[in-house]
């Protein structure tokens, strides 16, 4: 047993002496300072996981075939919802409202801010009012902040930073709604 340890020995020093001979302490360094840098780095290159997310639609539904994820662009009660490309506050829909309806107890702004957005089922643009529904406290349900072609200040008619209840009794905003005033 000893004779295998001490030839382990030999074999070992023998090729520590060559690399030290034909490579310096610096290259060394050098490349042990690269493989850690470039270890760290890895991790941030950019790489495609669309793959991942096919084969996980696929385990998650049944019988082997592809689920169609939900279109939040259609959905209502979805920040994504079409009409809300310039919404800013709560949805009504989460708040006992509808798109159209402030929710019992509330009244809708006498002023409003007005958005331009993309149906994406007819490809046509349409004029969006969005009116706060006043006179209650905050919902605190489904906040949006969607801000696609958000005006300056100074353009309050297209400003959503603004609390539009100012105009009405109670200066209390609950949540808002989005009518279709037409195509633009």
């Amino acid at each position: 047993m000893n004779w295998l340890l001490s030839l382990i020995d030999r074999v070992t020093e023998r090729r520590v002496r060559q690399t030290a001979h034909v490579h310096g302490r610096r290259s060394f360094v050098t490349r042990l300072g690269t493989a850690l840098v470039g270890g760290a780095v890895l991790p941030m290159l950019p790489f495609d996981r669309s793959g991942q997310f096919g084969s996980a639609m696929a385990a998650g539904s049944s019988g082997g075939a592809k689920a169609k994820a939900p279109d939040k662009s259609q959905d209502p009660t979805q920040c994504e919802y079409w009409r809300y490309c310039a919404f800013d506050g709560f949805l009504c829909t989460c708040c006992g409202g509808s798109l159209t309806q402030c929710p019992p107890g509330t009244e809708a702004s006498k002023v409003s801010w007005v958005g331009t957005c993309l149906n994406p089922q007819d490809g046509r643009h349409y004029l969006v009012s969005y009116n706060d529904c006043c006179g209650k406290g905050s919902c605190g349900e489904c906040l949006c902040n969607n801000n696609e072609r958000e005006r300056p200040g100074y353009r309050l008619g297209v400003h959503n930073d603004i609390n539009w209840c100012m105009a009405n009794t109670s200066s209390m905003f609950h949540c808002t709604t989005s009518i279709i005033v037409g195509a633009a």
